[in-house]
């Protein structure tokens, strides 16, 4: 396989997205998740990347929370999911749904709001049969395990996945949806050909550690039928909630305007992480304990570094 190179500094002659005033219509995207009023997770993290970058979105919330649990103490409900099935339906009585090009799916809440995911999934799919629906399985990760209800890894796993287009986990989800142990690039492009098989087309394995990659790297590795694409982007001593989320938003806001996803990913996989790695960056500089989403808003349109995308299988 091919080795990644080191992070090019230099800027794109194009940017990541076209502006908005470059779209007659601005594709439209409904982004079904959390919501917290202070900080940046779930929905509080996804929506405004995307309509910087040129999109109409659509936010219907799983929950309604003060700010995210890493804080330890929080407020606020759980949205049930007769009230997610209304918000759906109300936006379809306004005729609107056939506009939709994507769903995105992230922290569930209860364990009753995946079949109202997948209800909305279906209705959008019918008013509009080109709509994607892209799936961030939300679990955990490997240094803290599993922090969601006991129910949601199993729902996600079988019920939500298998309709999903495209699916954005991280090694731990992965090897939890597959049941396969992830640790190096083989295992990895392995476990998302597994992950294939349940369903999705796609897969973008986020935050990928695998033991022999270039030193103070971290990796993003996207794997569909046509292939297998890698990026490095340098490795930041930090995690931040909320990076899932953006990286899940523009990787589908990336699939929307640039191409299918039975394709070649290297653009999309290319412009997530230079938008992605530009947001950390900015973040870890400040010192900040949430995501500097506003800060480096420029990333989602014209981040100011690339990285270079190396197809491997």
């Amino acid at each position: 396989m091919n080795e990644t190179t080191a992070p090019s500094t230099t800027a794109p002659s194009t940017s990541a997205t076209p502006a908005p005033s470059q779209q007659s219509k601005p594709p439209a995207i409904m982004s079904i998740q959390s919501h917290v009023s202070y900080g940046h997770v779930g929905n509080s993290a996804a929506v405004f990347p995307l309509q910087r970058a040129g999109f109409e979105v659509w936010p219907v919330h799983t929950v309604a929370f003060s700010n995210h649990t890493g804080h330890g103490k929080w407020r606020g409900p759980l949205i049930p999911a007769d009230d997610v099935r209304a918000i759906v339906q109300g936006i379809d009585e306004l005729g609107r749904l056939s506009d939709a090009s994507a769903v995105i799916s992230g922290y569930q809440g209860g364990s009753d709001i995946a079949d109202a995911i997948i209800e909305a999934v279906a209705l959008v799919k019918q008013r509009n049969p080109k709509a994607i629906y892209s799936c961030d399985p939300v679990m955990g990760n490997a240094k803290s395990g599993c922090h969601v209800s006991d129910d949601i890894p199993p729902l996600l796993r079988d019920k939500v996945v298998p309709v999903a287009d495209v699916i954005t986990p991280n090694q731990f989800e992965l090897g939890y949806l597959t049941g396969r142990d992830v640790e190096d690039l083989e295992s990895t492009i392995a476990a998302a050909h597994a992950a294939r098989e349940m369903g999705p087309e796609t897969v973008l394995v986020t935050s990928v550690l695998r033991p022999d990659r270039a030193e103070d790297t971290i990796e993003m590795l996207a794997v569909n039928g046509s292939g297998a694409w890698l990026v490095a982007t340098p490795y930041l001593p930090f995690k931040r909630n909320g990076s899932g989320d953006v990286t899940a938003a523009l990787f589908a806001g990336n699939l929307v305007r640039g191409g299918a996803i039975d394709g070649d990913l290297s653009e999309a996989l290319g412009n997530t992480a230079a938008s992605v790695y530009e947001l950390l960056k900015a973040t870890y500089e400040s010192g900040s304990d949430e995501l500097e989403l506003i800060a480096a808003q420029e990333a989602y349109v014209n981040p100011s570094e690339r990285f270079e995308v190396t197809k491997i299988a």
